[in-house]
């Protein structure tokens, strides 16, 4: 989230901190719910070739990292973390994708 510049934007700023603070902790109180298709498993593996055969346990792990960055979009939550963007339904915890972010 960028510096508020002006004075007047304090208020909006600090509330838009707020709600995300309140977002981000409806993802993270979810976290037991996170789960993925087959199909999820074989697209992240192969996206961010990754060798461990828990993916979910594995963006458990990102997700609830203290560098992640959380913000939410629509019906999906966007995760940020250690050079990868987690995508996650809101409504159903689905795992979608996972992939390299852009450098």
């Amino acid at each position: 989230m960028g510096m508020c510049t002006d004075f007047h934007d304090l208020l909006e700023c600090t509330l838009n901190f707020e709600k995300g603070l309140v977002m981000k902790n409806e993802l993270l109180d979810n976290l037991n719910q996170l789960h993925t298709t087959e199909l999820g498993v074989v697209r992240m593996k192969r996206n961010l070739s990754l060798e461990t055969d828990d993916v979910v346990k594995w963006c458990k792990d990102k997700i609830s990292s203290a560098s992640a960055i959380i913000t939410r979009n629509g019906k999906n939550w966007y995760i940020d973390v250690d050079g990868c963007i987690i995508t996650v339904n809101a409504y159903s915890y689905t795992i979608i994708t996972a992939h390299k972010g852009k450098s």
